[in-house]
């Protein structure tokens, strides 16, 4: 027994070797996902089509399974193969794509969200962590963002998100499938270790746009709006390393064997970096020049979010370990440096 802020955690479980099927276990978050899972001991089945995932992104120590979220028979399959939990990252996440073809992301998000949990339901497996995004929250009321902010998504990608996160509440009622869904913050930075290196695709991003233009893949990047009421009068986001998100995923599914409680939580670094910050620092550590002009506001962006991460912490013990600034521009400078063009 593990004794922590007052409360009685049993964390034997989280000792035994789990199964564990990861959709999307090839893209940018879901193969760190899937590198803390193998690093823990776990054994591991990415299921993935590539529609954004990528074949260097998979390791040798786990299996694969080439398949779409789309096609039952291929999830039912997979969930029967004696599997303990679902690690559920194959979303589409572009917020204004999804505002241009709501039908992509109904189909995708939603109807393949179904899929997943009615495979589930049909194989018998009990335990889902899902990736959820702070896109459920809307224009911030106050900061920082705690889980008891109100829901209003300004995007159709974050009403998906909090459509599937309704979705988890009733199969939990009803076929005893407990979740864990994380709310994502900004998610940023590579492996500190070097070992994932696959792009991002068609990134939207505010680092890999950074560090496209570093890398000489794109010609200047694009700053929207520079009068904002801020500091330097750039937009103010709350960057999370991947891998801090990689371990919060790990510590949902500790939680999910030990307490059978279905939790909804945040994960973000609870610092903020404004554009003008990443950009500067990036230009630093890179020694890149990295041209860049101010665009007009984009609608919709608030001029600061940061998150509250005080829950993931109370119920998780976990906090954030590599979301310093300077690690998350190294870390994804190594990943890209590879690619850039000499100066």
């Amino acid at each position: 027994m593990v004794q922590r802020k007052g409360r009685r955690h049993n964390y034997g479980e989280c000792f035994l070797k789990l199964r564990i099927l990861i959709i999307g276990g090839a893209g940018y978050i879901g193969s760190h996902v899937v590198r803390e899972f193998l690093d823990r001991g776990h054994s591991v089945t990415v299921f993935d089509n590539f529609s954004s995932g990528l074949r260097e992104n998979l390791f040798p120590e786990a299996n694969f399974i080439y398949g779409s979220i789309m096609d039952y028979p291929a999830l039912v399959s997979a969930c029967r193969a004696t599997v303990d939990a679902v690690v559920h990252l194959a979303a589409f996440k572009a917020a204004g794509e999804s505002m241009l073809q709501p039908e992509k992301y109904s189909v995708n998000n939603i109807n393949g969200t179904v899929n997943i949990l009615n495979a589930m339901s049909e194989a018998g497996v009990t335990r889902l962590i899902f990736s959820s995004s702070a896109a459920v929250y809307g224009k911030p009321e106050y900061l920082p963002i705690d889980e008891k902010h109100p829901v209003n998504p300004e995007n159709y990608y974050g009403f998906t998100k909090l459509e599937i996160e309704r979705m988890m509440e009733w199969y939990s009622q009803l076929r005893g499938i407990r979740f864990a869904s994380l709310r994502y913050f900004n998610a940023a930075g590579y492996d500190v270790k070097g070992r994932i290196s696959g792009l991002e695709q068609n990134p939207a991003n505010l680092l890999p746009l950074i560090m496209e233009t570093a890398a000489g893949m794109r010609k200047e990047l694009s700053i929207f709006g520079n009068d904002y009421d801020t500091p330097d009068g750039t937009c103010i986001r709350d960057y999370i390393h991947v891998s801090d998100l990689a371990a919060g995923h790990a510590a949902a599914l500790d939680y999910l064997g030990s307490e059978g409680r279905d939790i909804t939580v945040n994960l973000g670094s609870e610092n903020g970096s404004s554009v003008t910050q990443m950009l500067e620092s990036a230009r630093r550590i890179t020694g890149r020049p990295i041209p860049a002009t101010v665009a007009p506001r984009r609608p919709g962006d608030p001029a600061a979010l940061t998150a509250s991460a005080a829950l993931a912490r109370k119920l998780l013990g976990w906090k954030a370990e590599h979301s310093s600034l300077d690690t998350l521009i190294a870390s994804t400078w190594e990943a890209y440096k590879k690619r850039a063009a000499p100066l």
